[in-house]
């Protein structure tokens, strides 16, 4: 008998038939002798719902009580599921945040755990009950309800896999498991069947959508396994572990993309100790997330440009901020460009082979694909292009690393080469 923390996302329980099908799977994995602690989203559309109607009520809605009101979506999902698991004649408890013991710090919106007082989850476990948690919230140490941010869920379940103990955390999503590529813009795209939690982790900073950035960090910080499975079908899934010797001699394993972020350059400004910092802490007061990074000459001895990509939601405010440091610098003027997309390969084996970040240019370059920014890490390369590229460009490297072929294959013909 096995711990084991199961995660259904949005998709997975949209409506009545699809809360069904997802009790009907957990009590047959109750009937196995597991225990089971499940984490459920709000149904697919209901936060967005509840964001809309606090903008009815507000264009700038409080985030206390926006808080409040979005984490009743995960409170609906749980109360429905933990009645069709009574109905298949299995005791369910469904559980908020608050009543799991989710301890958050008090940033709305996005909130980061800060403990898990497990006993009152534990306490349920062992009257054989399984334990619906609702995903995405939390509470801080005044009380009040806290949510974590788009993809919430995952994170709560790894956290509470982590806290319990649990011998394997799955996530059920709408997707078989984790690709090489996007399958909906490459049918090329091939099901691995293990990620290191490195690679997932840059994978989910550079675009991939399929686990939340903030649960592949706790699965490695406290080595819980991640099963990425499918709650369509039976299909095996993909293990997110640490990694080992077969893996490292991957060179690349995926190719993603990024179209959330915009790219925004200030021109003509001292270029001396300190006027970065001076730049870029507004932006940081502000908590506006900055990507990559680039500074270069601007052409005038004693100046230069910066450019810097943020996510386009934040990027009209980051702009403004800008347009101020740029004043104050006696800059050249501020320039913003949405139509970009990050396109990054990613693999363990680029730590020992050389040549990697070369032949990405070179087939870029085939295409006549330019590149606006480069950005590197032991493990990654990733470069800043037209949007309009992006699903070309996914493509042509695919095919380039072979990644449609498996692993043993791939090394074959690399130690030939």
């Amino acid at each position: 008998m096995a711990l084991v923390v199961q995660k259904y996302g949005g998709t997975s329980v949209a409506n009545a038939e699809r809360i069904r099908s997802v009790a009907r799977r957990v009590v047959e994995r109750k009937k196995s002798g597991d225990d089971l602690v499940v984490v459920l989203s709000a149904r697919a559309g209901d936060t967005d719902r509840l964001l809309k109607l606090a903008r009815e009520i507000s264009p700038n809605p409080d985030r206390r009580e926006q808080d409040v009101l979005v984490s009743t979506g995960e409170q609906i999902t749980i109360a429905l599921f933990s009645m069709a698991c009574k109905d298949l004649g299995y005791e369910a408890v469904s559980m908020t945040g608050y009543q799991a013991g989710i301890i958050t710090d008090g940033r709305y919106g996005e909130a980061r755990i800060s403990w898990i007082e497990t006993l009152p989850v534990m306490e349920k476990i062992q009257e054989g009950k399984i334990v619906v948690v609702a995903g995405f919230q939390g509470y801080d140490d005044e009380g009040n309800i806290t949510t974590l941010g788009r993809g919430g869920s995952d994170t709560t379940a790894v956290a509470l896999a982590a806290a319990l103990g649990a011998e394997l955390c799955e996530i059920y999503t709408d997707v078989e498991g984790v690709f090489t590529a996007d399958p909906n813009i490459y049918s090329k795209a091939r099901k691995l069947d293990k990620i290191s939690y490195e690679e997932m982790l840059e994978m989910a900073s550079m675009g991939a959508k399929v686990l939340h950035l903030r649960s592949v960090e706790f699965g490695m910080k406290y080595n819980v396994p991640i099963m990425v499975l499918s709650s369509f079908s039976d299909a095996s899934g993909t293990l997110v572990t640490k990694e080992d010797a077969e893996m490292e001699k991957v060179v690349v394993s995926g190719v993603t993309y990024n179209k959330g972020e915009a790219r925004i350059t200030i021109t003509n400004i001292p270029d001396m100790p300190g006027i970065a910092a001076k730049v870029f802490r507004p932006i940081a007061d502000a908590a506006i997330n900055v990507d990559l990074i680039v500074q270069g000459s601007s052409g005038v001895p004693g100046r230069a440009n910066i450019s810097f990509t943020v996510p386009k939601a934040d990027h009209e405010k980051a702009i403004q901020l800008v347009e101020k440091a740029c004043k104050d610098l006696d800059g050249g003027g501020v320039y913003a460009d949405r139509h970009i997309a990050k396109i990054s390969i990613i693999g363990l084996g680029m730590r020992s082979h050389s040549g990697v970040a070369t032949k990405m240019f070179e087939v870029l370059a085939r295409e006549n694909i330019n590149l606006a920014m480069i950005s590197t890490s032991e493990i990654k390369v990733s470069c800043v292009i037209d949007e309009k590229y992006t699903e070309l460009a996914v493509r042509i490297l695919h095919d380039a690393f072979e990644l449609d072929k498996e692993p043993h294959a791939r090394i074959k013909i690399q130690e030939e080469a």
